[in-house]
C-alpha cells in the first residue's frame, strides 16, 4: 500500500512538467529580408501574404529581420554580414547585388534569390536543375528580355532611328550589351546612359534629349524602379517615349513595359521559404525560370505622343492603361 502512495505521488509530480512539455511551443522560425530599397513593398508582402497563405503567422509562426540599403548598393556588404550576424533560418532577396552581397557573407544559411537576374551567371549556383550550395530562388531571365525589348521600341515607333540605354552604374549586368548590341544590330545608333543617384537621372534625360535619342529603354533594375515617378515625369516633360522591364514603370508614365511579374515571383519565392523551414537543403531546389511575361501598354501616354499603338500590340497587352 505504502508503494501505491508513493508511485501516485511521483506521477502527481511529474505531471506538471509532463504538461509542459506537451504545450511547449516552438519559438518562431526567423526569415530575413534584404531590400535594395524600402520604396515597393508591394513585392515583400507578396512574399509574405503568400507565407501567411500557407499557413504562417507572423509572430507566432515566423518572424522578418528586415535591412534595406535605400538604394546605397555599397553599403549591401555590411548590411548583408548584418542579417547574417541575426542567425535566421533564411534568407530571401532580390536583384544581383544583395544576392551576391549574402553569399559572399554565408555560405550556409540558406538564401532564397526572389527575382532579378540568373543565379548561375552570378557564380552563386553550381546550375538551374541542382544549385549545389546555398542559393536557390526564382530567375527573371531579364537579360533575354534584351532583344524583346528593342523588337517593341522598333514596332511602336517605325521611325526610330537612336535609342538611349538607361542602366544602373553599379548594376549594368549583361543586360546592358545585350540591349546595346541588339539595338545596334538593327541599324539603330545608341546613347549609353547610367544612373547611380536621382540627379543622375536627371542628368540622362537631359543628354537624351540633347543627343535627339528618338526613345529610352530604361533597363531592369531595383534602383530605377524605385524612381519610376521621377521617371515617368522627365519622360513627360522631355515628350521621350520610354521603354522598360518592369510594368511599375508603365504604371508611371512609360509608355509601355515587358517583363517578368515580378511581383508573382516574390508569392513563388514563398515556396522555396517553405521548403527549407520544413528541412529541405536549397542546392537541392531547382531554380526556376520565369514563365509569364506582362506587357503593359500606357495608352494615355502614347496618345500624348501622337503614337499610334499597333493593333498587334494591343492585342497581346496583358494591361492597357487608358
Amino acid at each position: 500500500m505504502k508503494r501505491r502512495i508513493f508511485l501516485i505521488a511521483t506521477v502527481a509530480l511529474s505531471a506538471p512538467s509532463m504538461l509542459n512539455a506537451q504545450t511547449q511551443v516552438r519559438p518562431p522560425r526567423k526569415i530575413a529580408l534584404l531590400m535594395p530599397n524600402s520604396t515597393d513593398p508591394h513585392f515583400w508582402n507578396a512574399l509574405k501574404e503568400r507565407l501567411a497563405a500557407l499557413g504562417y503567422v507572423e509572430g507566432r509562426d515566423v518572424v522578418y529581420e528586415t535591412r534595406s540599403a535605400e538604394g546605397q548598393f555599397d553599403r549591401l556588404p555590411a548590411l548583408a554580414e548584418e542579417l547574417v550576424r541575426t542567425n535566421p533560418d533564411v534568407i530571401v532577396s532580390a536583384a544581383t547585388p544583395p544576392v551576391k552581397a549574402l553569399h559572399a557573407a554565408t555560405k550556409t544559411i540558406p538564401i532564397v534569390h526572389a527575382a532579378g537576374g540568373d543565379p548561375v551567371n552570378m557564380g552563386v549556383a553550381a546550375s538551374y536543375s541542382r544549385p549545389g550550395g546555398n542559393v536557390t530562388g526564382v530567375a527573371s531571365f531579364a537579360d533575354e528580355l534584351s532583344v524583346k525589348m528593342v523588337e517593341l521600341a522598333r514596332s511602336m515607333l517605325p521611325r526610330l532611328s537612336s535609342v538611349a540605354v538607361l542602366a544602373n552604374a553599379v548594376n549594368p549586368g549583361t543586360q546592358q550589351k545585350l540591349t546595346v548590341d541588339a539595338a545596334r544590330k538593327i541599324g539603330l545608333t545608341v546613347l549609353e546612359l547610367s544612373a547611380r543617384a536621382p540627379a543622375d537621372i536627371d542628368l540622362a534625360f537631359a543628354s537624351a534629349a540633347k543627343d535627339r535619342s528618338g526613345a529610352m529603354i530604361v533597363l531592369s533594375d531595383a534602383f530605377l524602379v524605385s524612381e519610376r515617378v521621377r521617371v515617368g515625369s522627365l519622360a513627360r516633360s522631355h515628350a521621350m517615349p520610354v521603354l522598360a522591364q518592369m510594368a511599375e514603370h508603365a504604371r508611371a508614365g512609360a509608355l509601355l513595359s515587358y517583363g517578368p511579374d515580378f511581383a508573382e515571383h516574390f508569392r513563388r519565392a514563398a515556396y522555396f521559404v517553405d521548403r527549407i523551414l520544413k528541412g529541405a537543403k536549397p542546392g537541392d531546389l531547382p531554380i526556376e525560370r520565369a514563365a509569364t511575361f506582362a506587357l503593359v501598354v500606357n495608352r494615355r501616354v502614347a496618345a500624348s505622343l501622337g503614337i499610334k499603338i499597333p493593333a498587334e500590340i494591343l492585342i497581346r497587352a496583358t494591361e492597357v492603361i487608358e
